[in-house]
């Protein structure tokens, strides 16, 4: 719970594979040591896919120096964070299996003016094993199948109409924490639609990097957002950079929609995302889990300066 004091923040995880989560890792380090604030204490804990990862981790009582020790290898890291990291869904998808497009998702996409949420109506079936996922989220989970924090939110789509669903909020579909990662982690034509309650769910970043517009109706003070897949203003590309900068730009739209409402209701929001050395590090493939050193060195190198220009 947030601590005397201390204002009343959210924490927006968002969508970006193995990479994001690292690069996300060391962002939301650099936050706590520059405001002197541990995330766990956040009024909401928001995470969609890469970010769900990473909220469910958090929202379980780790750490963000357990969670980056883990990431590093460091001997005698917190086993379940170790034991999760070390397994990897490859870093191509699997050849998905044919299957009829999703007119209502990619009709939602279209009146949205959304082109990536009406893409995802047509992606074909994945084959990717989530089950990594959900032992992940039943290693975190307490006796009642969720976390300890009480607003842990972790965002997915409904695979038919493209409407988000923030799993663990008020008036949410139940489910197992591990249903709600991998139905959040749920990359259209890379992995199968998650089935919960009776509907079909797909990662949540096919409709919103991070979903920062469902604190809207809080009223917090602050909204930390921690976003691997968007960049303000954009960036250059060449070479394969491009095709990476081609999702990126549609992400980034979104997300300044969510943050002028934010901000048009008084929420400050504290906007943390990747510049161009930390892309570079990444590399063209947010799944490439080769680049993890790479990406952490970068982001370590970078970050602190990214930080001090948000909170000015």
């Amino acid at each position: 719970m947030p601590e005397p004091g201390t204002p009343r923040r959210g924490v927006v995880l968002g969508c970006g594979g193995t990479l994001g989560f690292a690069w996300s890792a060391v962002a939301l380090a650099g936050l706590e040591q520059t405001l002197d604030w541990d995330v766990r204490t956040a009024e909401v804990l928001v995470g969609t896919s890469a970010g769900a990862e990473m909220a469910a981790a958090l929202g379980s009582g780790r750490s963000t120096a357990q969670v980056l020790a883990a990431l590093d290898g460091e001997p005698g890291a917190e086993p379940v964070l170790a034991a999760h990291l070390a397994i990897h869904p490859g870093m191509v998808p699997p050849v998905p299996a044919p299957a009829l497009p999703r007119p209502r998702a990619v009709a939602a996409g279209v009146r949205r003016g959304d082109p990536l949420a009406a893409l995802a109506g047509l992606a074909p079936r994945g084959r990717g094993d989530a089950t990594w996922l959900r032992d992940f989220g039943d290693a975190l989970a307490g006796p009642d199948g969720w976390v300890a924090h009480p607003a842990t939110w972790l965002v997915a789509a409904d695979a038919g109409t493209g409407e988000r669903v923030a799993f663990g909020s008020p008036g949410a579909p139940t489910a197992t924490l591990g249903e709600a990662i991998a139905a959040s982690w749920g990359i259209p034509g890379w992995f199968p639609p998650v089935p919960i309650a009776g509907r079909r769910y797909l990662d949540g970043g096919a409709v919103s990097t991070g979903s920062a517009d469902l604190l809207a109706r809080l009223g917090l003070d602050e909204v930390v957002v921690i976003a691997p897949m968007t960049t303000a203003g954009g960036l250059p590309a060449r070479g394969l950079a491009r095709a990476e900068r081609l999702l990126r730009s549609p992400m980034t739209k979104v997300l300044d929609r969510e943050v002028a409402l934010l901000e048009q209701q008084g929420t400050r929001v504290i906007r943390i995302e990747p510049g161009a050395t930390e892309l570079a590090a990444m590399g063209p493939n947010f799944m490439d889990l080769r680049r993890v050193p790479a990406t952490l060195a970068a982001a370590r190198a970078a970050v602190p300066v990214t930080i001090e220009r948000a909170l000015a």
